[in-house]
């Protein structure tokens, strides 16, 4: 197969081709908002993550304009199963003979039959946004799935990929570790970095609190473990490769621990609403001063504006955490 000239959406991310870690911008939301990786090493190739549904004209664009057939494809990765990341892996899987999927086995279900995925998206988006956004949500057959275990390496074309779980975000979140590039595929583990928000500083990052299984204990012990292997880089779904990951791990943290400070001063909020309301306008005073000190100089409407899909779901996924009976 010939290779093709590089459309705007895919970039090489791996510190040069050679690394072979490609990043898809699926087009969701905005440009810039959501990747899907291509990682390919001596002809082969895994997905790791793979957007919604819209998606698949572009993942399957990437292959063809790397050169690398489908049937070539030997792995389709979701970090976790929300829509962003595996909406569109059943898509994805019907057109590719070869693939198999990897899944958390908390996920594997939600990949098979996705219908309680879609029911649970359906009941915080809405039925018009998901046609939208989202599209549909194809189910994966039982006998393609595989289930990843803590610690488990992939051996991989000579490229052993390593999942550890990573709950906190999810419970059925795990993230892969690249021993070439020396980086994570955090899905959501490790926050979310948008380019808009790039200083002369480097990038900034903010945690996601996502509804419904937020866990900020389990999310601070994910990220410690992920800084513990001394990476190189991180790849964010949300958006794309970082590095001076440990600044950022750093920042992450504390944005962390100023939001469970902020759920916990709604804790004895008996309206709804009003919680809502003033956990969605915390955040933005706690981020709009993390970027303003991050050399950020727009205005809080204009950063509300960019961070609006995530205020409105941290502070739904902030409600929940807070309403949770505590574990025994």
């Amino acid at each position: 197969m010939i290779a093709l000239a590089r459309p705007a959406w895919l970039h090489e991310a791996g510190g040069g081709a050679e690394f072979g870690v490609w990043a898809i911008d699926t087009g969701f939301h905005r440009d810039d908002f959501d990747a899907a990786w291509l990682v390919v090493q001596q002809g082969r190739a895994v997905f790791i993550d793979t957007g919604t549904h819209f998606a698949l004209p572009r993942l399957l664009g990437a292959l063809e304009v790397l050169g690398i057939g489908r049937e070539a494809v030997d792995w389709v990765i979701p970090t976790h199963v929300h829509l962003d990341h595996a909406g569109g892996a059943g898509s994805l899987m019907a057109a590719l003979p070869q693939a198999q999927m990897l899944v958390h086995p908390r996920g594997e279900r939600h990949m098979v039959d996705p219908s309680a995925l879609w029911a649970g998206a359906t009941a915080v988006y809405g039925e018009d946004e998901m046609a939208r956004s989202y599209g549909v949500v194809t189910p994966v057959p039982a006998e393609r799935v595989r289930v990843s275990h803590d610690g488990q390496v992939l051996d991989w074309a000579g490229r052993g990929l390593t999942l550890i779980d990573t709950p906190g975000h999810a419970r059925h979140h795990h993230c892969i570790w690249d021993p070439l590039t020396q980086g994570w595929f955090t899905g959501d583990t490790f926050g979310l970095s948008y380019r808009e928000f790039d200083t002369a500083k480097g990038a900034w990052i903010v945690p996601t609190s996502t509804p419904v299984q937020f866990e900020p204990e389990a999310l601070q012990a994910s990220i410690a473990r992920l800084l513990a292997q001394a990476p190189r880089c991180m790849y964010l779904t949300h958006y794309g490769r970082v590095d001076d990951v440990a600044r950022l791990g750093a920042l992450l943290q504390g944005l962390l621990a100023e939001m469970v400070a902020l759920g916990e001063s709604q804790r004895g909020q008996a309206d709804a609403a009003v919680r809502h309301e003033a956990l969605k306008q915390g955040q933005l005073g706690i981020f709009s001063r993390s970027l303003h000190e991050h050399g950020v100089a727009f205005d809080e409407a204009r950063i509300a504006e960019l961070l609006a899909i995530d205020l409105e779901l941290n502070a739904q996924g902030m409600a929940v955490w807070l309403d949770r009976p505590a574990r025994a």
